[in-house]
């Protein structure tokens, strides 16, 4: 498989290619001629869980980091 990543093609069709909405087609043509067609593919949710577990991991960071600078000053 071919991986193009965004970041490195002109702002104006990243931005077009990552407006692309699940299911709707992109034509790449060139000289009137069909190059490549991509399909837009929905974007999986991260699960809660893991998005809860994040925050709080998130929260001992701060807590201990909050804790070193008490603890200098």
């Amino acid at each position: 498989m071919t991986r193009i990543d965004l970041d490195d093609l002109p702002p104006r069709v990243a931005q077009q290619l990552a407006g692309v909405a699940a299911g709707e087609e992109v034509l790449l043509v060139r000289g009137g001629v069909v190059e490549a067609r991509l399909v837009g593919a929905e974007t999986p949710a991260a699960p809660a869980e893991e998005a809860e577990g994040d925050v709080e991991r998130m929260g001992e960071v701060m807590e201990h980091f909050r804790s070193m600078i008490e603890d200098d000053f």
